[in-house]
């Protein structure tokens, strides 16, 4: 019996490789394919980076916001790099030639039938390793948002229909019933 072939970990070089507009995420070496968001997921984040720019402008300037495609190396290495549907980022200081090195403070990600493993897995735990503070999973088919808060490692999940508060921002929340989906 033949042993299986050792296959070589992909690197930034093999995303930076892809063409035709191929986008892709690399989790410890491994390439995950992002398909085109839907009407739904697109409008979700929208609404919800809308929300939060709102909370913060005025408040703590310091804090930035940005909407996927926006260049995340998350473990500041050549075997990771994300691009989170919203990464909030508390310290400008990780912020060099439009891209983010480092761990984003506050990441939300939407989930579609395509990254439902990749969502709820892979980034889950790469996230938590990596040093993000604030994971929010949101799934417009199940009406769910999972919350990790990985400082104080606990989770929560709520509904559409709830309030849902931040850990990252005092005194915000967020009133997912008037996010009309």
């Amino acid at each position: 019996m033949a042993l299986p072939k050792n296959k070589r970990k992909k690197t930034i070089d093999d995303i930076a490789a892809l063409t035709n507009g191929q986008r892709a995420e690399l989790i410890d070496g491994k390439i995950y394919y992002i398909s085109p968001p839907s009407i739904r997921h697109q409008e979700i984040i929208s609404r919800l980076s809308e929300i939060i720019n709102s909370f913060i402008n005025g408040k703590n300037k310091n804090y930035k916001i940005f909407t996927s495609p926006f260049p995340v190396y998350i473990s500041n290495d050549k075997k990771n790099y994300v691009e989170p549907d919203l990464s909030i980022i508390c310290n400008e200081s990780k912020l060099k030639d439009n891209k983010c090195f480092g761990a984003p403070d506050w990441i939300i990600e939407v989930v579609s039938p395509r990254s439902k493993w990749t969502d709820y897995c892979a980034k889950l735990i790469k996230y938590h390793h990596s040093g993000v503070r604030e994971y929010w999973i949101t799934d417009h088919a199940e009406r769910t948002v999972t919350i990790y808060n990985f400082e104080n490692e606990t989770f929560n999940q709520y509904t559409f229909n709830d309030k849902i508060p931040s850990w990252i921002l005092d005194n915000f929340e967020i009133d997912f019933s008037e996010i009309q989906i």
